[in-house]
C-alpha cells in the first residue's frame, strides 16, 4: 500500500499472525483431536476404552486446548482490539445463522460464512472463529454436551482449511467463487463424516452391517463406518453441502468484497512508519538562528556596553 501525505506507509491487513506458541498449540490440538476421534478404531475388545462412560473424559480434555489456542493467539499480539471485535461480530452472526436451518435436512447457512471468513482473514483467524462460533451457537441453542468440543474442533478445521487455499492475494472473481464453492462442498461432507466418527463407536443397537465392533481389524470397521454414513447421514451432509455451494456462488462475491473492505479500513496488523515531513529533509527555516532574532545575541545587550546605554560615561570609581 502506498504511503499517504502524512508519510504513513501501511502493508496489507492481516488480523491474526500465528506465532510459535500459536502454531505449537494448534498442532497439539490437532494431534489430540485426531487421537480423540480415532482411538476407538484401534481399541482392543477387552480394554474397555470403547465404553460410552469413558468418552466424556476425552471430550473434557479438549476444552482446555481449545481455550489455549485463543489465549496463545491473543498473547502473541496476533489479535488486537479490532481483531477481537471482528471475531465477536462474525461469531455472533454465525451463531445466529445456525438455528435458521437446524433440523431441516441438514441446511446450515453458517458454513458458507465460515468459508468466506477463513478465506479473507487467514487460517489462524479461521480456526479461532470456527471454534468460537460453534461454542456460541451451542450456548444459544442449548446444544452443550460431550459432543461440543468435537464440533468446535471440526468447525475450526473447516474454516482453517479455507484460509489455506491457494491464490489468496491474486485469485478473484468467478474462479475464486468456484474454488470456494468446491471446497465448501467437499468440506461439508468431511465435517459430517468426522462428526459421525465421534459418535458411531459409542452407539449401541445398530445392525451388524453398520455397527462398530471393538477389537475387529481396522479395515473392517472402516467399511462398516462408511456404510453407517451412507445409511444415516448422507442426506444431511448433502443438504449442507448444497446450501453452502449455492450461498457461496450467489452471496459469496458480495460478502468477500465487504470483508476485504472491512479489513482494509480497520488496517488489521498494519504497521505505521513515519517518514520525513514534506519538503527538504533536515532543512531549517530560512534565515533561522535557532529561535533567536536575526543578528541577536541570545537576548543579551550588545557586546562592550555592559548593559549601559550607548555612549554613556562610566560611573564613579
Amino acid at each position: 500500500m502506498k504511503g499517504t501525505a502524512t508519510g504513513v506507509r501501511e502493508r496489507a491487513p492481516r488480523p491474526v499472525r500465528l506465532g510459535p506458541k500459536s502454531v505449537a498449540v494448534l498442532l497439539l490440538t490437532g494431534a489430540v483431536g485426531v487421537v480423540a476421534f480415532g482411538w476407538p478404531l484401534l481399541a482392543d475388545a477387552g480394554s474397555g476404552l470403547a465404553h460410552a462412560k469413558d468418552a466424556p473424559w476425552l471430550f473434557a480434555a479438549l476444552l482446555p486446548l481449545l481455550v489455549a489456542v485463543v489465549v496463545a493467539t491473543i498473547s502473541e499480539s496476533g489479535m488486537d482490539a479490532k481483531a477481537v471485535a471482528m471475531l465477536g461480530v462474525l461469531a455472533a452472526v454465525g451463531a445466529a445463522l445456525r438455528p435458521l436451518g437446524a433440523g431441516t435436512a441438514g441446511l446450515e447457512p453458517m458454513f458458507f460464512l465460515m468459508v468466506l471468513s477463513g478465506r479473507v482473514l487467514g487460517p489462524g483467524f479461521g480456526f479461532v472463529l470456527g471454534s468460537v462460533t460453534m461454542f456460541a451457537s451451542a450456548l444459544l441453542t442449548g446444544g452443550v454436551g460431550p459432543w461440543m468440543p468435537f464440533q468446535m474442533l471440526s468447525m475450526g478445521w473447516f474454516a482453517m482449511g479455507a484460509g489455506l487455499l491457494p491464490g489468496a492475494d491474486r485469485l478473484r472473481g468467478r474462479a475464486e467463487s468456484a474454488m470456494l464453492a468446491a471446497y465448501g462442498c467437499v468440506a461439508a461432507f468431511a465435517y459430517g463424516t468426522v462428526m459421525n466418527l465421534q459418535g458411531w463407536p459409542l452407539i449401541a443397537g445398530l445392525g451388524s452391517g453398520i455397527s462398530f465392533v471393538a477389537g475387529d481389524p481396522l479395515h473392517e470397521n472402516l467399511v462398516r463406518f462408511l456404510a453407517y454414513c451412507a445409511a444415516t447421514s448422507l442426506g444431511w451432509d448433502l443438504g449442507r453441502a448444497a446450501l453452502t455451494v449455492v450461498l457461496t456462488l450467489t452471496l459469496g462475491p458480495t460478502l468477500l468484497r465487504a470483508l476485504r473492505r472491512a479489513t482494509r479500513r480497520a488496517a488489521f496488523d498494519a504497521r505505521a512508519v513515519f517518514g520525513e515531513p514534506e519538503g527538504e529533509p533536515g532543512r531549517r527555516p530560512e534565515g533561522g538562528t535557532g529561535g533567536r532574532p536575526e543578528g541577536g545575541t541570545g537576548g543579551r545587550p550588545e557586546e562592550g556596553t555592559g548593559g549601559r546605554p550607548e555612549g554613556a560615561a562610566p560611573g564613579p570609581a
